[in-house]
């Protein structure tokens, strides 16, 4: 059996190998090491932090001496358990979070009692952590997911029945239901009941009050499916499971010779209609409704969906909406994570009146959300999304962006935003599949115009201009108010030579966002210093943007 880390942080803080022989860690500084660790997103802290906190007194070489030391000691009292359980670069210190069992639980004791270490960071840390015991009790999962609330709407799909045709339809009915809760199960604002769970009920019933009460879903797909005159007929409702009305009905039809080869498409756009409804749905829900009194999944879908809107005012709707699912689902990852995006976003568009504040928000909320699960494929794509846009630490995203395709490669997000990375790095061909990978596996997301606007990106990197127009402009159809893709237009039609359409659209720019700066810009773009960003610049530049 694998060796593990026991640590107890509350009463006394006891950092020991596991077994009889088992060695314990003494020294303070050491303990607390470990500590700041195992309180880590993904037991990750960067040396300087680990320095800062830790030998606060110290000078800045100081502090890196006495971390080295300590990591050298740790290594002497350890031997070969050391390089399981930390692992070292010229940057970062981590710990395996999988090779350690926590003891005690919150409440058993105060957080890190009697530690005895007096540096002032190190304090201020365990005070933070003290004042606020959500922050480690992600670390003693006791909480039963079924008291965490329902942030996200729950939906599946019943097998079509067969009305008219041979046996055959009925198999087909059955394979086109679960190829719909394939889809839906993409997306990181649906909660998909299995396919096998639909097909048990259907085969007794699929009375509208047994959908509701023994799947307990909030929407489902139901219909039937017929063969007449050589034509295979599938006619499609979307349900709402509360009150039973059809929000909508679709209808997919085609030769019986070439139906299996056709139908693909057909289910893309039933899927992606699925998510428009709901979207549409939850903000028409929350729009007239005070906070308190909305349904958990209204507030997710309803804030997610404001938040992609074009206009400042749909955006500024959206934070409390999230900060609401945060507060009802505090043990639910993927609230802290929208959230996070939230604040990305208001960053990275310049909404902000508080650039610092709203950055150190993000950072804080993508964290407790790797803080609660570290395997959450979504919160490591925002984490990424963060530190990309505003930290511009482009390796520790394509860290994130890979381990997230690692954990789910139906990961569109992910797909999508390394995309947008490669695209940085000037890797064009490499970002246009990225991208295109991306939109393949994003059925219904409500802000399909960030995929387009992305792919646009990946394009400009691969110098593919007529293209990367083509994808900036259905963006923009969709929504006017993204600058950045507004850029990527001003950009494609430069190098397209039609610079008349490219300063109409500089103008247009400067009208949305008139401080908007070149060299603000070059110091702030993660690509700035790579060609794609040169081109950018001189594009804009030649266009009639202004340097300062």
């Amino acid at each position: 059996m694998t060796t593990k880390l026991n640590i107890s942080l509350f009463g006394s803080c006891v950092v020991r190998v596991d077994g009889a022989a088992g060695v314990e860690v003494k020294g303070a500084k050491h303990r607390a090491l470990f500590a700041l660790l195992a309180t880590a997103p993904l037991g990750r802290r960067t040396r300087s932090y680990l320095q800062r906190t830790l030998w606060g007194s110290s000078c800045y070489d100081g502090g890196r001496q006495n971390l080295r030391r300590a990591l050298s000691d740790l290594r002497s009292l350890l031997g070969p358990d050391f390089d399981r359980f930390i692992k070292c670069t010229n940057s970062d210190v981590e710990l395996d979070l999988s090779l350690v069992s926590f003891l005690g639980a919150p409440g058993t004791g105060v957080f890190m009692e009697g530690i005895g270490i007096r540096d002032r960071g190190f304090e201020e840390w365990v005070a933070a952590m003290r004042a606020d015991d959500s922050q480690i009790a992600a670390l003693y999962r006791t909480t039963p997911r079924t008291q965490l609330g329902r942030p996200l709407p729950r939906i599946t799909a019943l097998p079509f029945k067969r009305v008219m045709g041979g046996q055959q339809l009925g198999v087909l009915g059955d394979w086109l239901a679960e190829e719909v809760c394939r889809s839906l199960s993409r997306s990181n604002l649906l909660s998909v009941i299995s396919h096998l769970s639909s097909r048990a009920l259907a085969a007794r019933s699929t009375n509208i009050l047994d959908v509701r009460r023994e799947l307990d879903v909030d929407y489902f797909v139901t219909g039937s499916i017929r063969e007449m005159g050589g034509r295979i007929i599938v006619d499609m409702d979307f349900v709402d499971a509360r009150d039973g009305s059809i929000l909508w009905t679709r209808q997919l039809a085609g030769p019986e010779s070439s139906f299996w080869d056709d139908v693909g498409s057909g289910l893309e756009g039933a899927v992606r209609a699925i998510g428009r409804s709901i979207a549409d749905e939850a903000i028409a829900y929350v729009n007239d409704r005070p906070v308190p009194e909305l349904d958990d999944h209204h507030l997710v879908i309803g804030g997610v969906s404001l938040m992609h809107r074009p206009t400042f005012r749909d955006f500024a709707k959206s934070r409390p909406l999230l900060e609401e699912a945060v507060s009802r689902a505090p043990m639910v990852a993927e609230t802290h994570a929208w959230l996070a995006k939230w604040y990305v976003l208001s960053v990275f568009n310049g909404w902000t009146t508080d650039k610092q504040g709203d950055t150190q928000r993000a950072l804080d909320s993508s964290s407790r959300a790797l803080d609660i699960n570290p395997d959450s494929s979504f919160s490591l794509v925002i984490d990424g999304f963060a530190h990309n846009n505003l930290l511009q630490r482009m390796d520790v995203a394509s860290g994130r962006y890979d381990l997230a395709i690692d954990i789910n490669p139906n990961e569109s997000l992910s797909w999508l935003l390394r995309g947008a990375l490669l695209a940085f790095q000037d890797e064009g061909a490499d970002a246009i599949e990225a991208a295109s990978q991306a939109c393949s596996l994003s059925p219904i997301d409500p802000f399909g115009y960030f995929y387009d606007s992305l792919s646009s990106t990946a394009h400009l990197a691969a110098e593919d201009y007529q293209k990367a127009l083509e994808f900036a402009e259905r963006s923009l159809e969709v929504n006017d108010r993204h600058l950045s893709t507004l850029r990527a237009k001003i950009i494609a039609l430069h190098f397209l030579d039609r610079g008349d359409e490219s300063r109409a659209a500089a103008s247009d720019l400067m009208r949305r966002q008139p401080d908007f700066r070149l060299n603000d810009y070059a110091k702030a773009h993660p690509s700035s210093g790579r060609a794609i960003g040169q081109r950018a610049l001189v594009a804009l530049k030649a266009a009639g943007v202004p340097l300062t």
